[in-house]
């Protein structure tokens, strides 16, 4: 019987660099999309599926992401502060794990978004994810039908969900989502400081602890201002 995750890891602290000029006076996950922050979006999916503590990483702008998210109760927000270092995807996890608990825990990018199609992806996450086998537990998009994305791709998936990580020159049909589940104990070890979390996507890889489940919906890859008008066509598109 899987365990339903109740906590949360939300990445907050990046600088927003490619969102330029919509970031240069707020952090990234403060941009809207359909009237509604980033942040927000990915809040909501965290309340849709039960989820009681949000952990918020902070480093650009961090005042204007702590002073949003402050009158906010499901889920609550804890703020884990990162104004006076750069640690990197993986060494803001680290951080933050005395705050995430011994269970495994959600893990999303701010700027995460897609439309959901008849069960919430973050739903079927927590049913798929089976601590026996694996340490990680990625959402996978198809490239094909994401907007907003262009790139290669990051990993083949196998039948039973296996990953294989793309190599340099290859196009792969599944691009990483920016939503996970993850087991604390793959940081055991992990190093200090900066890091990125694709170290630990690797270490899991190498384990044959790393998994991938299909995105079912629309996956909106919004990395650039022109991305904004892009994502918010689709989510109209998907309310009609």
């Amino acid at each position: 019987m899987p365990v339903k995750p109740t906590t949360a890891m939300v990445l907050a602290a990046g600088f927003g660099v490619r969102m330029r000029p919509l970031t240069d006076h707020r952090p990234k996950p403060l941009v809207e999309v359909a009237g509604k922050p980033l942040l927000d979006h990915v809040l909501d999916r965290l309340r849709e599926v039960d989820v009681k503590t949000a952990v918020v990483n902070v480093h650009y702008l961090p005042d204007q992401i702590i002073r949003h998210v402050a009158s906010r109760d499901a889920p609550r927000v804890i703020i884990s502060d990162e104004r006076d270092v750069v640690l990197g995807t993986g060494g803001g996890v680290v951080k933050a794990l005395p705050l995430l608990g011994s269970a495994p825990f959600f893990h999303l990018n701010a700027d995460t978004m897609w439309i959901d199609s008849v069960q919430p992806n973050l739903a079927r996450l927590a049913e798929a994810f089976d601590p026996a086998k694996m340490d990680i537990l990625l959402l996978m998009a198809p490239t094909a039908s994401s907007i907003g994305y262009a790139g290669a791709g990051d990993y083949a998936m196998m039948t039973d969900g296996t990953l294989r990580k793309r190599k340099e020159h290859q196009v792969v049909p599944f691009v990483y989502a920016g939503a996970a589940i993850m087991a604390p104990g793959i940081f055991k070890d992990a190093p200090q400081g900066e890091f990125s979390l694709t170290k630990i996507f690797d270490r899991a890889n190498e384990q044959e602890r790393l998994f991938g489940l299909r995105l079912e919906g629309v996956w909106m890859h919004v990395g650039t201002p022109d991305a904004v008008g892009a994502a918010e066509a689709a989510l109209l598109a998907s309310a009609a």
